[in-house]
């Protein structure tokens, strides 16, 4: 039997078992064990070199956007309009085959985005075709979970730490309603771990238990795009724009692109700063964009993102923008900065090579001998 079988039976199990109290820690075990099987479905067969076929694209600009859906929604049509880059069009599914990369140019930013090959329901399985169907969103959903993607969510506050010895131990800082210490037990059992620190910082779920353990979760931010809204009704276009995390376009007429760029840039969350030479104005030509995901937003990352070894040599900073209090506030380098700051670097003074002073002083402009310094006059009597 395939792990594609197993996966089915054990979904049929969990499907046919009541859910209540008795049960919890049968459906536990029988999650962890599907988990399990998923990611040995994703593992590169033994034996190859690498894992698997995949796309190779250069990373480029201060973000990353990708679009994913089914075949024939309009993904290649969106990246031609809002990046011009050239991406084949055609009315028949599986137009496009691999990954097409564009630039969009947004907010003195560049965001890369890239049009992937249409996808299915049961493409985690390894199927390739099929048609289109109701429930896009929930199929790209559980299809994308299947894969280790969770959308719009955060790790779990859960410590786990394997050990070699001690056996397991179980804490937590709250009460805990959907996991007890017995469920956790059997859930580490059956990943064969016996010795382990475990730590709930809050009221966590089973599946996000397994995710800790699994330890290959990606958290990634997601936006769900309605194309095509000029061939629907009026009540469908205002129940689809109201539902959490989505937004209604049409390529077709060129409607509501540029709230879609809004609602991408406040995803992703990037932040603009520009810089102030001591003395001059400030440069709003190229900013130096951080994001709280890629690296952090402190004056210690903006300074990093410059040169790794400029930290040391800041006496502070000045800050001017949302960020600050006052124009200009003197900030440290914990300080959090905020969209369309302008900040100025002042360094420390660099230290006088005199050679110290007073009786410590390293060194001195008289002649080395004695016979060689000049004499004073006598004094007078």
């Amino acid at each position: 039997m395939g792990i594609i079988e197993k996966i089915k039976e054990i979904e049929i199990e969990m499907a046919r078992t009541q859910k209540n109290k008795a049960t919890e820690y049968h459906l536990g075990q029988l999650k962890a064990k599907i988990a399990k099987l998923r990611t040995q479905l994703l593992e590169p067969p033994k034996g190859s070199s690498g894992a698997g076929e995949g796309f190779e694209v250069t990373k480029y600009g201060h973000g990353r956007v990708a679009l994913i859906g089914f075949p024939s929604v309009g993904k290649s049509t969106l990246l031609t309009m809002l990046t011009g880059t050239h991406s084949e069009v055609a009315s028949y599914e599986f137009t496009t085959l691999t990954c097409i990369p564009g630039i969009i140019h947004y907010n003195d930013t560049k965001i890369q985005l890239l049009d992937l090959p249409g996808i299915i329901e049961g493409a985690s399985e390894g199927k390739g075709r099929g048609r289109q169907s109701e429930g896009h969103r929930q199929i790209l959903t559980r299809e994308l979970e299947a894969v280790g993607l969770r959308l719009n969510k955060r790790p779990p506050q859960i410590y786990f730490k394997k050990k070699k010895t001690g056996g397991i131990s179980f804490n937590s800082t709250m009460q805990l309603t959907h996991v007890d210490e017995k469920l956790c037990y059997q859930i580490l059992h059956e990943y064969k771990i016996h010795n382990a620190e475990v730590l709930f910082r809050e009221d966590a779920t089973v599946d996000d238990f397994i995710d800790v353990i699994e330890g290959n979760r990606k958290y990634m931010k997601c936006i769900y795009v309605y194309n095509k809204i000029d061939v629907v009704g009026i009540d469908d276009v205002d129940r689809l724009s109201r539902q959490p995390n989505s937004i209604v376009i049409s390529c077709n007429l060129k409607l509501n692109l540029d709230r879609l760029l809004a609602r991408m840039w406040e995803a992703m969350g990037l932040v603009r700063v520009y810089t102030k030479p001591q003395g001059q104005q400030p440069d709003f030509t190229e900013p130096v964009v951080l994001s709280a995901d890629r690296g952090g937003c402190t004056v210690e990352d903006f300074c990093n993102h410059i040169h790794r070894s400029l930290v040391k040599d800041v006496r502070y900073v000045l800050v001017w923008g949302t960020s600050a209090k006052h124009y200009p506030q003197h900030c440290g380098l914990s300080h959090l900065l905020q969209d369309e700051d302008v900040v100025q670097i002042v360094k420390k003074k660099e230290k006088d090579d005199g050679g110290g002073r007073g009786r410590f002083k390293s060194h001195s402009n008289a002649p080395a001998r004695i016979s060689d310094r000049e004499k004073k006059a006598r004094l007078k009597t």
